[in-house]
């Protein structure tokens, strides 16, 4: 039996483990990519933070819209006094104390401040329909943070599978070597490099063992757990999926659907909005108001009726605060320069993310190809070696750098699958298109 159809059999055949490790992989709770997709978005507390986030703006926006609405309040008053004095100190007014108790209503109305109040109302509108696409957007990261940790396991999970076979295939052939040595078949020098080699592999499924360990505590994390969970990947594709011909229509794609890019688009209308009303402060407003009530107790001396009404307006007209009204006007302007540079710096990475999310998946697709062939002809190149040291026409050098060249082809076959299904999730999600 040679070593490289010991080590090829991890992409299709069982690994040999110890009985612990098997009971371990039964207890295992196998899970797909979508499923893992599904309890992310159902626990990470990244998707409660970006939902209660629009929520708290959409309170905003109603406390904005509260100005626009009438203001009705009530009183309810009682007043002990010595009647007829006057308040002598602490104001202006010359007020007469009197005796009395009343209740009434005030009613206050906003006519117009000539779009003030209406664009910031519109404005955190339009904030809130940000922080909803930030939402989405934080949908869609979780989401590519999944694939990215589940696709990660599954490479270590290969790796790991390549590791192991390495070893059986090593210690085969310690112990090929070592029987050879003791029948003076081979020099010591030839069973030391065998264990040399035996010592590699076992330090590289130490390696993996450990990568796997931590990829899988990402994993637990991503999915909204507190503590390592006991999953068993499958990757479930059947087939591989192919990569888009076209990476200016992915472009466009983006350009229409990105959440994020959405975001950027409404908080920059957010602001000119808020720009125009900070800019509409130097205008007038205009507000009526009302005001009816009943005073059932008070000397006939001062209140001659026991019922009060009235109604007005009022008129406001700023005329000079220290220039505060017009600072304020200018810094709403320039933030909403900053807004629109901030969309477009976001529109040009979109360009450059989605343009290179293509490349990396050509160059994803082109590299299982080639890693498959790497594989076949460095299982040819070990099988030749093997002989040759067998027949010795070869020294133990030329049949270690086999093996290590057979082993690095058998880890970059296996994850070179994987990869490319990482490319087309990033496409995907520079794209937002759902698979």
């Amino acid at each position: 039996m040679t070593q490289s159809i010991l080590i090829s059999s991890a992409q299709t055949g069982p690994v040999t483990s110890s009985p612990a490790q098997v009971r371990t992989e039964e207890n295992q709770m196998p899970l797909t990519r979508l499923e893992a997709e599904k309890l992310a978005l159902a626990n990470n507390p990244r998707i409660r933070i970006s939902a209660l986030i629009a929520r708290v703006q959409h309170q905003a926006a109603r406390e904005r819209r509260a100005d626009e609405l009438p203001n009705l309040s009530g009183n309810l008053t009682a007043v002990e006094a010595n009647d007829g004095s006057r308040i002598s100190s602490g104001s202006l007014t010359a007020s007469r104390l009197v005796e009395h108790a009343g209740m009434g209503v005030q009613l206050s109305q906003l006519i117009t401040d000539f779009g003030h109040t209406r664009n910031l109302v519109a404005s955190a509108k339009l904030q809130e329909k940000a922080r909803l696409a930030d939402a989405e957007a934080s949908r869609l990261d979780i989401l590519l943070a999944t694939d990215q940790v589940f696709f990660a396991v599954i490479e270590a999970q290969d790796t790991l599978k390549v590791a192991m076979q390495t070893v059986n295939a090593r210690q085969a052939l310690v112990d090929q070597v070592g029987a050879f040595t003791k029948a003076k078949l081979k020099s010591d020098l030839d069973e030391s490099f065998a264990r040399v080699n035996l010592s590699q592999a076992k330090l590289l499924q130490l390696n993996a063992q450990n990568n796997l360990d931590a990829a899988k505590a990402a994993f637990s994390a991503v999915l909204g757990y507190d503590k390592e969970m006991n999953f068993q990947l499958v990757d479930d594709s059947a087939s591989l999926p192919t990569v888009p011909p076209d990476a200016d229509a992915l472009i466009a794609q983006a350009i229409q659907n990105r959440p994020d890019l959405r975001s950027f688009k409404y908080s920059e209308q957010a602001a000119q909005k808020f720009s125009k009303a900070q800019h509409e402060q130097l205008l007038p407003t205009i507000s009526a108001l009302g005001v009816v009530g009943g005073t059932p107790v008070g000397s006939s001396q001062y209140i001659t009726t026991n019922w009060y009404g009235a109604v007005g307006g009022n008129v406001s007209i700023p005329i000079f605060n220290g220039f505060r009204l017009s600072a304020q006007a200018s810094e709403a302007s320039l933030e909403s320069k900053e807004a629109t540079e901030q969309t477009r710096a976001l529109l040009d990475q979109v360009v450059r993310d989605v343009r290179t999310a293509w490349l990396n998946s050509n160059t994803a697709l082109q590299r299982v190809t080639v890693t498959a062939e790497l594989l076949k002809e460095a299982n040819t190149a070990l099988d030749l070696a093997k002989t040759r040291y067998d027949l010795g026409l070869s020294s133990i050098v030329e049949l270690s750098q086999a093996e290590l060249q057979q082993t690095e082809a058998a880890i970059g076959n296996a994850n070179a699958r994987s990869q490319y299904s990482l490319a087309i999730s990033t496409i995907n999600f520079q794209t937002c298109i759902q698979p």
